[in-house]
């Protein structure tokens, strides 16, 4: 194993490698190499964060048994008779005589399914009958978006002091802590239901202290892997690393629905267990930095591919761009008037983009300034490119969080080809939209790295959603097929955006070249962006559950007017990006372009605007 760096924090060599590495390397009699090593963190961090949004799931499963309405509300008031006259059929005798014995035929316990005309979906000793009081009254569904509420906006606000502390703590130890306390409060939901809990403020102060342990979990694991990797090809690592969102809310919808007929109080207490179970793996098993195992840090030395596909160790000292075109930073200095005019450009170029391009590096970092202490709350927040998508995936994250708490609600509300789905299929069913998801954060995150533009991928994707959301509440009720077609390619839509900004954005301004090498700011970062993005994501479905009173129309006029704003706030990057690209592959139109500007010209007025 490489030697440690000199120079590296007291923290890190005090920290170590935890104790389940220290156990595989007495057993193997050798020590593993940095790609072994990213491996796993790739892998454990994927586990953990899939855990994390597992236990989120429940809720959204479990909606349509703990609102009366809905429970009976599927069907059409000709089908719930014809179910009543359905009693008596010979196949249901056995059901009637116990409906008789305590007292008489509830017409909620036959639900119009796809599996049969009318099927007992719910027998008389369904644990779940009868709804769950006090969300199975008028304005269940009101009552439902404000426990949402209760943990996305703890959620929200405790992102903003977990990245601050999380720049200022043992990442392995914060992350093992938050996890096990989130599963704690998970499962306390789900005991409601035996200790027979019918109290409103129980499941919100659930809820809220639910919220706050899982503000651990994302600042956390991107800081992690962003100590790990360097900027070469992250939005494309990232992307696919990303898929634990989508594969969290998978393993959770299928976990909450295959237990929902022994009582939904188990949806969410296996979930919960789960995610305690994955906190012991960081524990054990977590390793935060190169550092703690005697390896070089991937920000110290940037990885490039040479021309013949190897991979080679460039001084930070080296820009990006002139890495990737063979240069040295000496090269470049020395080279007369012809470099000195493209520094120039160049820039200029980042003045325009003020983001996720990489100002040249003239004078070689001092170690000490790499390890600065921690950036402060404020100058996280005047990194150029910070704020615009911020409030970007604030729009982005609404319409995802809308999604992941409402669509196995609103797929068991709606007939899909003339039938209506039960709880259990319409769960399953909304993993789809997950699946979706995975694609389109790879999508995304590939197509970012391939045309070097993040803003112009997010922009677009959002723009696209919208098309896509109004054909899936327009056609995907006419056949199952299209319900599954449509429903992936809006998750695809509205996940990819969402994926690439908490993502590969978030850790490339959380390394931007205003840091001047101070690694430790990229938790903050994160937590910033995505606290930001949270607090949409806690209000979208507040207010979808009181339009969806009304109409599930207006829910999605209301998701398709968000993704539109989230779009439009990128417009000042995504123009700054397509002016580079001019810049570098149209000399003369860029200097029309410069000349436009100089003079004040109408697109730079309203552009200037939009912050």
């Amino acid at each position: 194993m490489a030697d440690c760096l000199e120079g590296a924090d007291d923290e890190a060599k005090k920290r170590g490698p935890p104790i389940g590495v220290r156990v595989i390397q007495k057993f193997s009699k050798r020590d593993a190499d940095l790609h072994e090593y990213r491996i796993a963190v790739l892998f454990l961090t994927f586990i953990a964060y899939t855990c994390y949004h597992a236990s989120r799931k429940p809720l959204s499963i479990v909606k349509s048994v703990l609102d009366f309405e809905d429970v009976g509300g599927n069907t059409t008031r000709t089908e719930r008779s014809l179910s009543t006259y359905y009693q008596y059929m010979p196949m249901n005798y056995l059901a009637n005589r116990q409906s008789a014995v305590e007292g008489g035929f509830h017409p909620h316990h036959f639900r119009y399914s796809s599996s049969s005309n009318f099927s007992a979906a719910r027998n008389v000793s369904d644990p779940n009958r009868g709804g769950w009081a006090p969300f199975n009254q008028k304005g269940g569904k009101g009552l439902l978006g404000d426990v949402d509420l209760a943990f996305l906006a703890s959620y929200a606000i405790g992102m903003y002091f977990a990245g601050h502390l999380g720049d200022r703590v043992d990442l392995r130890l914060f992350l093992f802590g938050g996890m096990a306390a989130s599963g704690f409060f998970v499962a306390m939901f789900g005991a409601g239901y035996w200790f027979q809990v019918h109290s409103l403020t129980y499941y919100v102060v659930v809820q809220i202290c639910a919220g706050l342990m899982q503000s651990s979990g994302w600042p956390s694991v991107v800081a992690v892997v962003g100590k790990w990797f360097g900027k070469s090809k992250r939005g494309l690592i990232m992307g696919i690393w990303n898929a634990h969102t989508s594969a969290g809310n998978i393993v959770g919808s299928l976990l909450a629905a295959g237990v929902l007929q022994y009582g939904w109080g188990w949806s969410f207490v296996l979930p919960g267990l789960l995610q305690i179970f994955g906190g012991i793996l960081m524990f054990c098993f977590l390793v935060v930095e190169p550092s703690d195992v005697g390896l070089h840090n991937p920000h110290d030395t940037q990885e490039v591919v040479d021309v013949q596909g190897k991979a080679v160790p460039v001084p930070t000292v080296v820009e990006e761009r002139d890495v990737e075109s063979g240069e040295s930073a000496q090269g470049t200095t020395s080279s007369g008037g012809a470099d000195s005019s493209s520094a120039d450009r160049e820039t200029a170029t980042d003045e325009e983009t003020g983001l996720l391009r990489s100002s040249a590096q003239r004078s070689e970092v001092s170690p000490e300034n790499r390890k600065d202490e921690a950036v402060t709350f404020k100058e996280a927040w005047g990194i150029p490119g910070v704020a615009p998508f911020a409030f970007c995936l604030f729009f982005s994250k609404l319409v995802a969080y809308t999604f992941l708490n409402w669509l196995p609600f609103y797929i068991s509300q709606t007939k899909i080809d003339g039938q209506f789905l039960d709880e259990k299929t319409s769960g399953n069913l909304s993993t789809l939209f997950d699946v979706g998801g995975v694609v389109g954060g790879i999508l995304a995150g590939h197509l970012s790295d391939k045309m070097n533009a993040r803003a112009i991928t997010a922009a677009g994707f959002m723009y696209t959603a919208i098309p896509a959301l109004y054909m899936y509440r327009i056609y995907g009720s006419t056949t199952l097929y299209m319900n599954i077609i449509l429903m992936m390619v809006a998750g695809a839509l509205v996940n990819g955006p969402y994926a690439l900004i908490t993502t590969a954005v978030s850790a490339d301004l959380g390394t931007h070249s205003s840091l001047k090498g101070n690694p430790r700011a990229l938790a903050t970062v994160t937590a910033i962006i995505d606290g930001t993005g949270s607090v949409g994501a806690a209000l979208g479905p507040l207010i979808t559950g009181y339009l969806a009173e009304y109409s599930w129309d207006s829910v999605f006029w209301f998701l398709m007017a968000s993704a539109l704003v989230a779009g439009l706030l990128l417009s000042r990057l995504v123009y700054a990006e397509i002016a580079e690209k001019i810049h570098s592959n149209h000399p003369t139109l860029s200097k029309q372009i410069r000349q436009d500007e100089s003079a004040g010209s109408l697109t730079q007025r309203l552009l200037s605007g939009i912050h």
